[in-house]
């Protein structure tokens, strides 16, 4: 890939404190000055403003997309993108067999050193200076993207964390406390601990055998990582040889039961807390995502499991948890199995309710939120697939030696330039 000339650059001056303006101005925009790199600087103004411009805007005249701000604001680039590679090529993202169009524009992540799970899983520290010399010498890291559906509509994109059960209530819980500001994510999870909700529900997968890794293997993803390479190429061949016969083909799994959480996640979803992530050996660019049940367990076993989540342990070495490297999956909760009568229905959904304000109640809440990538879904029952390096980032995956990475970076700003 080329080092680009021309950048559009969105800013979400609300983010990170209000920091993210600052961060650019001070620390990254002088280094696109450098190396002579031209930007148009969009400073967002509401909510899906980026979004809603890429989709506008002239997108051929320019050699990469950077977003300042957080996960948030990646996401809104993201489906700005994706979104307009489909409708420039008539896809309709409506439908869940669509084999979607890749997109060549490559995404910068300038983070406001904050948890920013998609660079930190990606470059390996959130880190501003280091972040724009990925940009800077043009490196790229091809990304998946699952695309999320409820009843042949699109819902929305995730590159990180698709979570029912526990993260989707702590996600519920804490915006109704962002006044908290980011103390609300502790207390939630903390009450939604002590909660102890189950779910109950059935899953179905189409196992990923493309893939040479497993989720328990010792193979992380690193900087031109073998299986991810190897992976786009055996994709590339299936879609050849068979188009999609062989997806409707492939055999699926059904598991049905009682989940504490059900967790795909794209990447390891590393950040400073939990620094191997929620699945340690999940790749960035191999065609899946692994997908983490956690059944009903007790409460302090369901804790032991968190806590593995921060130390070098097998966090699924537990009779509790089952992993799999999957392509696509689906599920759909009791609740809406049951078929009930819309009378029945109503009334579940209006006690459910009164369930939610009032804790205390003892009966347990049918159905939980789907956190994507830290928004909310309203659709329990939903389909996901992973497309294979949908996108690019300006990265290069995790290098062996992330940690020294700041360090190193600033005294190779010259020498790089």
């Amino acid at each position: 890939e080329s080092r680009p000339k021309q950048l559009l650059v969105y800013i979400n001056p609300y983010g990170g404190k209000r920091q993210g303006k600052r961060i650019y101005e001070q620390k990254v925009a002088p280094l696109f000055s450098l190396a002579s790199i031209s930007t148009d600087v969009v400073i967002t103004e509401y909510a899906n403003h980026a979004k809603d411009n890429l989709f506008e805007v002239n997108i051929n005249k320019y050699d990469g997309v950077v977003c300042v701000g957080g996960d948030g604001m990646f996401s809104e680039v993201m489906h700005g993108l994706i979104g307009r590679m489909q409708k420039d090529s008539g896809i309709d993202q409506n439908n869940p067999k669509a084999p979607l169009v890749q997109c060549n524009i490559r995404i910068g992540i300038i983070p406001k050193r904050s948890t920013d799970c998609i660079c930190y899983s990606t470059v390996g520290i959130s880190d501003p200076v280091t972040s724009a010399l990925h940009i800077i010498v043009g490196d790229c890291q091809p990304l998946d993207v699952s695309s999320i559906h409820h009843n042949n509509t699109f819902l929305k994109y995730s590159v990180s964390l698709l979570g029912y059960g526990f993260y989707g209530d702590i996600l519920k819980d804490s915006e109704k406390k962002r006044w908290m500001g980011p103390m609300r994510y502790d207390y939630s999870g903390f009450k939604t601990f002590l909660s102890h909700h189950y779910y109950e529900g059935t899953i179905s997968f189409q196992p990923a055998k493309h893939t040479l890794g497993s989720p328990r293997d010792k193979d992380s993803c690193r900087t031109g990582c073998y299986i991810c390479k190897k992976s786009e190429q055996q994709l590339a061949e299936q879609h050849k040889e068979c188009g999609l016969k062989h997806e409707e083909e492939e055999e699926w799994k059904v598991i049905k039961g009682k989940f504490l959480a059900i967790n795909a996640v794209n990447m390891s979803c590393a950040c400073p807390r939990s620094p191997k992530g929620l699945s340690p050996a999940a790749h960035l660019a191999d065609g899946s995502a692994d997908l983490i049940l956690v059944r009903k367990c007790s409460r302090f076993d369901f804790l032991r499991y968190l806590v593995r989540h921060t130390n070098q342990d097998d966090q699924f070495d537990f009779s509790f948890v089952d992993v799999y490297r999957v392509k696509s999956f689906q599920f759909t909760s009791k609740l809406s199995e049951d078929n009930e009568s819309n009378v029945t229905d109503i009334g579940k959904k209006r006690f459910g309710q009164f369930c939610r304000d009032h804790p205390a109640c003892c009966c347990n809440i049918p159905n939980s939120t789907w956190n994507c990538d830290g928004e909310t879904l309203e659709s329990s029952a939903i389909e996901v697939t992973v497309h294979c390096q949908l996108m690019k980032l300006f990265a290069r995956g995790i290098e062996e030696n992330c940690k020294d990475e700041a360090t190193h970076s600033q005294s190779s700003i010259e020498q790089l330039l």
